[in-house]
């Protein structure tokens, strides 16, 4: 027996002192509506209804019962308005991995101005290096920077773009004469990211491509750690302009080699979830918020150049739309 729907057909009965318009509001056959009373009082033990040809009444335990039923019927409907009501905004957790370079720059702004909006909303943040580091259990949705995305059944939806910046902090080139050529890099001190090619640089102008070989006096994990050791005057680095957008506006860094072209300069900012049929509330919200900030950021932040590089215009600004 299925006793809520029974007690739903009752107290229906019970309201209306009439079976077959009870039946008939609750959209059932009367006979259905018979049986379930039989069986509930079968349940119970007791009558619950005296039913003659002429009219439908409660026995007291039935009207005792219909009171109990009432507030019961009461409290689920409560239950239902609660539940409908939070599945209308979004809350609860939201699993986020990012690159530890996106962690570090533009994900706190976005998930401060998340918070503003969705107050309920919480996080759980892991920051990876490599993207071999993480797998989609992990989290409901992951921001990366890629150079080249990987083969993935995830959802992949870009978000913006930045490129790549070859510098020095005013300290090195101090002691050290600026390179004026890429083939100069070859006797300067060069410090290489998990994420920069590590065995060799492209560069094209005028003249065509040409690949100058790296070799680092020092190989690090991780990009932030090189950006320190940069910053320090340990040796000149490829870095993303997104991590280093405030040393390249306060000059604390400087671009090197702003006349000929970085090949493989650029990176996308992704933003990857799983597309399962029924996507939650808040991760439908979340991705809609991430997308439209970018888009509109793209707007306002269109045609800002800081720096020309040859016949390349090279965006210092932290992202761009794609």
């Amino acid at each position: 027996m299925n006793q809520l729907a029974a007690i739903r057909i009752f107290a229906k009965i019970a309201e209306c002192l009439n079976f077959a318009e009870a039946a008939k509001q609750l959209g059932i056959s009367s006979s259905v509506a018979t049986r379930s009373i039989a069986v509930l009082e079968q349940h119970l033990s007791v009558r619950l209804i005296n039913r003659t040809t002429r009219r439908v009444s409660l026995t007291p335990a039935g009207q005792q019962y219909w009171e109990h039923c009432a507030e019961l019927l009461r409290q689920l409907a409560a239950m239902d308005e609660c539940v409908a009501t939070t599945a209308s905004q979004p809350g609860g957790l939201l699993r986020i991995a990012s690159s530890s370079s996106y962690a570090t720059t533009d994900l706190p702004e976005v998930l401060a101005a998340y918070r503003l909006q969705e107050p309920r909303m919480q996080f759980e943040l892991t920051v990876f290096d490599n993207m071999a580091d993480v797998t989609a259990t992990d989290f409901d949705l992951c921001f990366s920077a890629e150079r080249r995305l990987r083969d993935s059944s995830l959802v992949c939806r870009p978000l913006a773009h930045t490129r790549d910046v070859i510098v020095a902090s005013p300290a090195y080139l101090s002691r050290r004469r600026p390179p004026g050529t890429p083939a100069e890099l070859a006797s300067h001190d060069v410090l290489v990211a998990s994420d920069a090619p590590s065995r060799y640089w492209e560069f094209r102008d005028m003249h065509g491509t040409q690949r100058v070989v790296v070799r680092p006096i020092l190989n690090m994990q991780r990009p932030l750690l090189v950006k320190r050791a940069v910053l320090a005057g340990l040796g000149i680095a490829r870095l993303s302009t997104s991590l280093i957008q405030s040393e390249l506006s306060d000059g604390t860094l400087r671009p090197l080699l702003t006349h000929v072209e970085l090949c493989g300069d650029e990176r996308t900012v992704w933003v990857l979830y799983s597309g399962q049929p029924h996507m939650a509330l808040a991760l439908r919200s979340f991705v809609d918020f991430v997308v439209e900030r970018y888009r509109q950021r793209a707007a306002e932040d269109k045609g800002k150049i800081l720096a020309p590089v040859g016949r390349i215009q090279h965006h210092f600004g932290n992202t761009e739309l794609l």
